[in-house]
């Protein structure tokens, strides 16, 4: 199958949960404890899918997945989103990262988004690069702010700009707006551009 980058669906949900058991269960990247399973993991994309992108790139299964949420509940926060991306073991060191992330901001900045925001649990030597090569600067770090196996962890922020700084805000579209659009189109294309099948 020709490599794709689409939206996540409800029938994505038990490749997504089984990507992401793993960060959960022995690992410091996610400050979750227990692992959400399929039927919670397709109420997450259900519940994120109107208003953000959910994105999977899908090489004959997923490959990976990205997505965005709200930084923060209060009214003014909403130009600002919160961002992750998560890769299968089996599809590292193939951009899928960069690739899913590059799309996920094409669509972000059209949907009318300012500012992206990312939290890495430190040490986190991958997953800081990623950030930093997609654009991130970083904000600061939150020390000792989980416990996770057995030691207090810190946090380090970043941000990224979607829009140009003082721009104006003004509605945001939904992502179902996009889709099948120039925009979606150029997403993909963007995205893409960044994968490689074959590896490093």
């Amino acid at each position: 199958m020709t490599p794709t980058i689409r939206l996540a669906t409800p029938a994505d949900a038990e490749a997504v949960a089984a990507i992401y058991a793993p960060f959960c269960t022995s690992s410091i990247v996610s400050f979750e404890e227990s692992a959400p399973n399929p039927a919670e993991m397709a109420g997450r994309i259900g519940r994120l899918a109107a208003r953000y992108p959910w994105l999977v790139l899908d090489a004959g299964g997923v490959a990976g997945y990205a997505y965005a949420g709200p930084h923060r509940e209060r009214a003014a926060y909403r130009w600002a989103v919160d961002v992750t991306a998560y890769v299968h073991p089996d599809h590292r060191r193939r951009g899928v990262g960069a690739a899913l992330y590059a799309a996920l901001f094409v669509l972000l900045a059209r949907q009318g988004y300012h500012r992206a925001f990312a939290g890495v649990a430190l040490p986190n030597d991958a997953s800081e690069a990623l950030h930093r090569a997609a654009g991130f600067e970083e904000v600061g770090v939150y020390r000792e702010v989980g416990y996770k196996l057995g030691a207090w962890r810190d946090v380090r922020w970043f941000q990224r700009p979607l829009l140009p700084p003082g721009s104006p805000p003004g509605e945001t579209l939904s992502v179902r707006e996009l889709a099948d659009t120039p925009a979606w189109r150029e997403a993909v294309a963007v995205g893409l551009a960044l994968y490689r099948p074959g590896g490093a």
